[in-house]
């Protein structure tokens, strides 16, 4: 079990993130980036799992910015619409906008380990891992899952600085998968892995989980992560 502790940005922002510790010395790090309903039971049990991989695991509140820092939402479609409508405010905010808070929580996650450092996000944090894969500093690996935007053509055309292992459900109603194969054609690089699966499959507190898609998406980025982040 983990618990909250305050980061700081560059430009002086402090917010709440959900640390987990492995039980010994961590042979890595890995920052998991929420979904639209916050560092809810679900995302905390995403991290604690990564610890108990042996990771340190820290995941940042990313609506801190418009002062809900401490969203924890469900999966019910009020929640849903609550937590699309943060998410939007977010995306609004003038750049570099929450990316500078994933930027502290990955420095936070190299300086606290003492390793490198991978990031891991669903559902929009999925997008907003494409994104610090592409234009934050410090990290190694990302493994998007199911990111909703990023096979848009403005997010095909960024490019990477780290090797990349992205995750998608062909039964996504959200990312339909002509455009899942746009992105793998323009993105020859990053490993793509398409799933018999709908969106938010790796979730076991959504109707859409789905054990075997999500068992076999976490073994893969268990591998991928062994092999660029320690």
């Amino acid at each position: 079990m983990g618990s909250f502790t305050t980061l700081t940005a560059a430009d002086g922002f402090a917010f709440p993130a959900y640390v987990a510790q492995p039980a010994g010395a961590p042979k890595g790090a890995i920052v998991v980036v929420q979904e639209i309903f916050g560092v809810n039971a679900h995302i905390r049990a995403v991290a604690d799992g990564y610890a108990a991989a042996g990771y340190l695991a820290v995941a940042p509140a990313t609506f801190a910015r418009i002062g809900k820092g401490d969203v924890q939402l469900g999966y019910a479609e009020a929640d849903m619409n609550e937590g699309f409508g943060y998410k939007t405010a977010v995306e609004a905010l003038p750049a570099p906008g929450v990316m500078a808070d994933l930027q502290a929580a990955i420095d936070h996650a190299a300086k606290t380990s003492g390793g490198k450092v991978g990031i891991v996000g669903y559902c929009w944090g999925g997008l907003l891992t494409w994104r610090a894969a592409c234009t934050l500093s410090g990290l190694s690996a990302a493994a998007p899952y199911y990111g909703g935007g990023m096979t848009a053509p403005a997010e095909a055309a960024r490019q990477p600085k780290v090797p990349v292992l992205a995750h998608f459900g062909d039964q996504d109603g959200w990312i339909p998968l002509d455009t899942v194969q746009a992105f793998e054609k323009a993105q020859p690089g990053v490993q793509v892995k398409v799933y018999a699966a709908n969106h938010g499959f790796n979730c076991d507190h959504r109707a859409s989980y789905n054990a075997e898609a999500a068992k076999l998406a976490l073994d893969r980025t268990l591998a991928f992560f062994a092999q660029h982040v320690g």
